[in-house]
């Protein structure tokens, strides 16, 4: 008889005896017989072994090209689903998505033209890498999947309209390296689910109707570089962020949170933006510690104190933004000749005394704003020669922005300020004491000067 092997249509036919009389002594075939017999079973079962491996082959390279694995399918499904259909225009992403077809076969198909992003992986199949909608004004929850893909590594859906809370089962995104869900209406707190995220790199919740606090536990997520949290309504203190060692850029500008300026924050940071806040208190000395800092907006805010020298004389601090607060003083720093702040607003506090020399000879520095403080006393003859220099002829920086009004500031304008002409830089000398100040200066236009009752009251002093 012969066996046949059939695998997927395909077969195969080895011969064999017909019976199993080959075994009885009187049926034995000769040795050369029975070599030649072995012969071919040894070829046939080579032959099979080649066609099983072949044929394994296939199907990891070529059967699996259209299999999106189902889970995967079920949440893209639920995802559209969970959506208000009246926000599903006609041109969108997800207008497209027909579930009649595999997706991952027909990614970027005129049945799903845009949205997502599908890999294969070790088992062969299909998983879904990344979704990025359109920014199409889809509106509706994100609580209607359980968001169950493991290998998920990019979900952005900013600048649209969804309404939800965070859903908990963002946690099983694991592979999850970039979360945007900026810029929606999401409301509720942040989760403390997020914190099971561990390759997480970048964070964007900002632009949306969050409340609560910042939750402590985003201190787990150690691998995060970015966090956004701005133009929510959080509340309570800013946590404890030491153990985000890979933190670049925090942002949780224009929100309720109260409370000092923490005393420890990554040494990794590069920018801080806290501004539009209700933080109090004093600046503290620790922020010498940030050695990649360079740029500081603590804006709009209740801080009150000196404004500490170690901020100028910070060995990679370029802006520093410290106006609409309560500051009352300036330290004056040891070591500002190697300063790199290029930008400096302290415009809008309580700063009193006269304008500090040092800041006119700070060398990269081209843009300062001291408006609206009490300082008094006349115009450094450091802060004209800075504004006088064409930019790029000196071995320092010029100024091309020195905002000095609002202040009581006497005296005579000091020459180098009366050779600019309009449109070289721009300066500002209106509300002060600068009698001498006529509008035919264009940094005397703009506003009047303080009436002489006024400047008197401040100071019997200015002439």
């Amino acid at each position: 008889m012969n066996l046949t092997v059939q695998i997927q249509s395909i077969s195969i036919s080895l011969p064999l005896y017909s019976s199993f009389s080959l075994l009885q002594h009187s049926d034995l075939p000769s040795p050369s017989k029975l070599r030649k017999a072995m012969a071919k079973y040894n070829g046939a079962f080579y032959d099979l072994s080649l066609l099983l491996l072949m044929l394994a082959f296939s199907q990891r390279f070529f059967l699996v090209d259209s299999t999106t694995d189902p889970g995967d399918i079920k949440v893209l499904k639920d995802l559209k689903n969970g959506l208000n259909p009246k926000s599903i225009v006609p041109g969108s992403c997800l207008s497209s998505w027909d579930f009649t077809l595999d997706p991952c076969d027909h990614v970027f198909s005129n049945h799903f033209t845009c949205g997502f992003r599908c890999d294969r992986v070790v088992s062969g199949l299909f998983r879904v890498t990344e979704i990025t909608l359109d920014q199409a004004g889809y509106s509706g929850s994100l609580t209607s999947t359980t968001w169950s893909l493991p290998y998920l590594q990019t979900l952005e859906i900013s600048d649209n309209s969804f309404s939800s809370s965070i859903p908990d089962s963002l946690s099983n995104l694991t592979r999850l390296r970039r979360l945007s869900l900026s810029r929606n209406s999401l409301s509720g707190p942040i989760p403390d689910s997020l914190s099971s995220l561990s390759q997480l790199h970048e964070l964007y919740l900002d632009n949306n109707e969050l409340n609560g606090p910042i939750p402590l536990t985003l201190n787990k997520l150690v691998s995060l570089k970015r966090l956004e949290v701005q133009r929510n309504n959080l509340s309570g203190k800013i946590p404890y962020l030491g153990s985000l060692r890979n933190l670049n850029f925090f942002d949780a500008s224009d929100n309720e949170l109260s409370g000092e300026v923490p005393l420890t924050l990554p040494k990794s940071l590069v920018e801080v933006s806290v501004r539009n806040n209700n933080l109090q208190g004093n600046l503290p000395e620790s922020l010498a510690n940030l050695g990649y800092l360079q740029v500081l907006d603590l804006s709009h805010n209740e801080l009150s104190g000196p404004v500490i020298s170690v901020l100028f004389d910070h060995l990679s601090l370029q802006q520093l933004t410290l106006s609409h607060n309560n500051f009352t003083s300036l330290e004056v720093p040891s070591n500002y000749v190697n300063s790199r702040l290029i930008a400096l607003d302290l415009s809008y506090n309580e700063l009193r005394g006269l304008l500090p020399v040092f800041i006119g000879l700070m060398p990269k520095l081209s843009a300062l704003s001291l408006e609206h403080n009490k300082f008094t006393g006349m115009i450094p003859m450091a802060y004209a020669m800075k504004a006088a220099v064409p930019p790029g002829a000196g071995t320092t920086a010029s100024f091309q922005r020195l905002l000095l009004g609002g202040n009581y500031l006497f005296g005579l304008i000091p020459d180098a300020l009366m050779g600019l002409k309009p449109g070289s830089v721009n300066v500002s000398l209106v509300d002060n004491c600068l009698y001498m100040c006529p509008n035919k200066f264009f940094f005397c236009q703009g506003g009047d000067q303080k009436s002489l009752v006024d400047c008197k009251n401040f100071g019997p002093v200015i002439p």
